[in-house]
């Protein structure tokens, strides 16, 4: 593969060290051409380093991208990369000329880049705003950049994400700790706890937050020092506040350091980084070489390193107060301080080596190669429609698991998503997204569209609304009306209880359905008494049973986030609100406080629609004085709620897919039924432990509990059975591979 890289040529910071360093390592594997479009130091030190590299200066535009017209042609280059503003002009410029795809790595947000400088702004700015939205594909430096970039309208299934990587080889010893630091002026001892930071003293740093949070851990922690390596305009502001705080003797100012930062990095207890704004910092991952307890703000893709309190410590800009106490207790406990700069290295070490980086360049560059050459048809992609962008943890877990799906069918499928809030679900998917009331819109994505799946769940029903079936009954019908193949996708069915809505659902689904792939067997027997047999039906699972856990350090970072210890003997509630829920509540926290004296499992109320189910947890614990107890009104996506649950002995559930969820990782069952799409769900994994809300007693619902710790023992047959369900699911996507193949 050979691959042209466009830079301006004076860049600095982290975008020259990405850039040099990619550069480097990507011409062990292919060919990869540096041009300037000057001459200089970044060049030199490119050419230093082996980086085949060409100079095309001058100011003529159209002059230069003639003569990289010309050059790319002869040179035999598949791939135009660009960085920075001028190189997206060009590239913007080298689109038509070459008929190559282009790409630009997008190392810092184009809207901060000329501050306080107007005319910058104003022409560069201007120029590279356009640049960039003409340009084929774009890759940001985090997936925070991605999104930030996602919600101000770039398309979002055009983007990759890239994390500047290291050499983690480890690095030879750097001599005596405590000589090297007195020898930048630092007052410490052998009981000395160092603090220290590598930036800019510019105000982006906001290193008067680092001065205000260490005089406070200080004072907490007379271990600790503070060495601040780098200058800038802020220095003697800085200098100022460390006297008037009383710790000017606690911080040294040490200037740029000279001759690398190995020994820097190697010679502190924790690194910090306070900035207000960041893409993702080198300064991070090279204090992780060397094992280091870290805290630093939760900005750009700072928080995809630092799993908090679990490998470091996050917080919000400015908050002096909590960096102050993150660290005194890190200066107090040497132990959790070395544990947590273990897990760090380990994970950075992993997931931000430099050669993490290439090998994810790479595949980005195939990926950009299959998708230039996609053939143009007239139709192609797929619709999905279903209860979308809601705030319902089990709905979007089902889009989910169709969009991953859909990728195993063909990873470059065009794919258009109706939500009720397009915008959460572009960033959290990366997929583009309408309104579902944006008519013209989703007609118009079916007309140039091959496949239209109605996505999972239980959307074909009237007990919660009629309008919801309506809608999505009229989108059945426009879909086949606009050509499209037609699957109802892993759903469930019903109850549909009024007799014109089953008349209207019949005729529509059989007129308007190719495929129908159900979730449960009281599905099919819904439609079978409403008389839907034209479409194909076929006996599947729930789409979202194939999802999986996200890593233990990520679901570590959840639980304490919400003051969870991660490691403990739980009882998972997952209620919701639900006709007669009042009344029944006072049941749950009975239960709870049986579970927690029975078997020593502590509750934890998990919400799984945020807007709703953390008041019916509030509901079920008002009389749950002396038992402890937690909440998790916030387990983020599908694969971290799933990594919560699976550390619970037990789950009590009203909702679905809390069951659905628990049921993928073995954790036995007692369902509370509030709608029978839950115990048809239970049935059909061979699990009998539940009981209709209306029924429940204080009685039968700890007979349920003492049934399901029964079980905990033995997961083995429940855990054959989603096996089991697992394989069946499979056959959603092959039904789905199969009609978007058909002509």
């Amino acid at each position: 593969m050979k691959v042209i890289h466009l830079i301006s040529g004076g860049d600095s910071g982290g975008a020259k060290t990405h850039v040099l360093s990619l550069l480097q390592n990507l011409n062990k594997t292919i060919t990869a051409q540096l041009v300037c479009f000057r001459d200089g130091p970044f060049a030199q030190e490119a050419r230093s380093m082996n980086i085949p590299t060409e100079i095309m200066g001058g100011n003529n535009v159209l002059r230069i991208r003639r003569k990289l017209t010309r050059y790319i042609r002869e040179g035999g280059y598949e791939i135009i990369h660009c960085h920075g503003a001028r190189a997206n002009m060009i590239g913007a410029l080298l689109r038509k000329s070459t008929g190559l795809p282009v790409v630009t790595t997008v190392h810092s947000d184009y809207k901060i880049d000329y501050m306080g400088r107007f005319f910058g702004r104003l022409t560069f700015g201007t120029i590279n705003a356009w640049a960039l939205r003409r340009l084929d594909f774009r890759i940001g430096v985090s997936d925070a950049m991605v999104d930030l970039l996602i919600s101000r309208g770039f398309p979002p299934d055009r983007f990759f994400a890239i994390y500047n990587g290291i050499d983690f080889t480890p690095a030879p010893p750097q001599g005596d700790r405590l000589e090297y630091l007195r020898s930048l002026g630092a007052e410490v001892d052998e009981n000395s706890v160092v603090v220290g930071i590598a930036a800019r003293l510019n105000p982006v740093k906001d290193m008067s937050t680092l001065i205000r949070g260490f005089a406070a851990g200080f004072r907490e922690c007379p271990r600790l020092r503070l060495v601040i390596a780098g200058e800038g305009e802020e220095r003697e502001k800085l200098t100022a506040l460390a006297k008037e705080l009383g710790v000017e003797k606690e911080i040294t100012f040490a200037g740029w350091i000279n001759g690398g930062m190995d020994r820097f990095y190697s010679a502190l207890d924790i690194n910090t980084l306070t900035s207000l704004s960041e893409t993702f910092s080198y300064a991070l991952t090279e204090g992780a070489r060397f094992h280091l307890a870290t805290i630093a703000t939760a900005v750009g893709g700072i928080p995809y390193l630092i799993d908090q309190e679990v490998n470091g410590f996050l917080i919000q800009p400015g908050e002096w107060e909590t960096l102050g106490k993150h660290l005194a207790t890190l200066g107090n406990n040497d132990t959790m301080r070395r544990e947590m700069g273990q897990r760090l290295y380990e994970k950075a070490s992993s997931q931000f080596s430099i050669q993490r980086t290439v090998d994810t360049q790479l595949a980005i560059y195939e990926d950009i190669k299959r998708r230039h050459n996609r053939p143009k048809v007239k139709r192609d992609g797929v619709v999905i429609c279903g209860a979308y962008g809601r705030g319902n943890a089990g709905d979007d877990a089902i889009l989910e698991a169709i969009l991953q799906e859909m990728r195993d069918v063909d990873p470059d499928i065009p794919v258009m998503v109706l939500s009720k809030n397009p915008k959460s679900t572009r960033l959290a998917y990366r997929v583009p997204a309408v309104s579902r009331t944006d008519v013209f819109a989703w007609f118009g994505a079916m007309r140039r569209s091959k496949l239209y799946i109605n996505g999972g769940g239980s959307l074909i029903q009237d007990v919660t609304s009629r309008r919801s079936l309506w809608f999505y009954l009229m989108n059945i019908w426009a879909a086949k009306r606009a050509g499209c193949k037609v699957q109802m996708y892993g759903c469930g069915i019903g109850p549909v209880t009024r007799e014109n809505h089953r008349k209207l659902a019949a005729a529509v689904l059989n007129r308007s359905v190719d495929v129908i792939t159900l979730r449960e067997p009281d599905s099919l027997e819904e439609l079978h008494s409403m008389g839907i047999t034209k479409p194909e039906i076929l006996l599947t699972a729930d789409p979202a049973l194939t999802l999986r856990p996200a890593s233990s350090d990520e679901t570590d970072s959840i639980l304490l986030s919400a003051g969870i210890p991660p490691q403990g003997n739980y009882i998972c509630f997952a209620l919701r609100l639900w006709e007669g829920f009042e009344a029944k509540a006072p049941l749950f926290g009975k239960a709870a406080r049986y579970a927690y004296e029975t078997y020593h499992l502590t509750p934890v109320f998990v919400s799984i629609e945020r807007r709703l189910d953390s008041e019916a947890g509030r509901l079920a614990t008002r009389n749950l004085d002396g038992i402890p107890h937690y909440f998790l009104d916030d387990a983020g996506r599908a694969g971290t709620i799933i990594g919560a649950l699976s550390r619970m002995k037990i789950v009590v559930s009203m909702r679905l897919h809390a069951l659905i969820f628990a049921a993928g990782q073995g954790i036995p069952l007692a369902g509370v039924v509030y709608d029978p799409k839950v115990s048809a769900f239970l049935r059909y994994i061979g699990q009998d432990i539940f009981t209709d809300l209306d029924a429940l007693t204080e009685e039968n619902l700890r007979s349920m509990i003492d049934l399901a710790a029964a079980h905990a023992d033995n997961p083995a047959a429940q855990a054959a059975a989603v096996e089991r369900l697992q394989q069946m699911e499979r056959r959603n996507a092959d039904t789905a591979r199969s009609l978007f193949l058909k002509n």
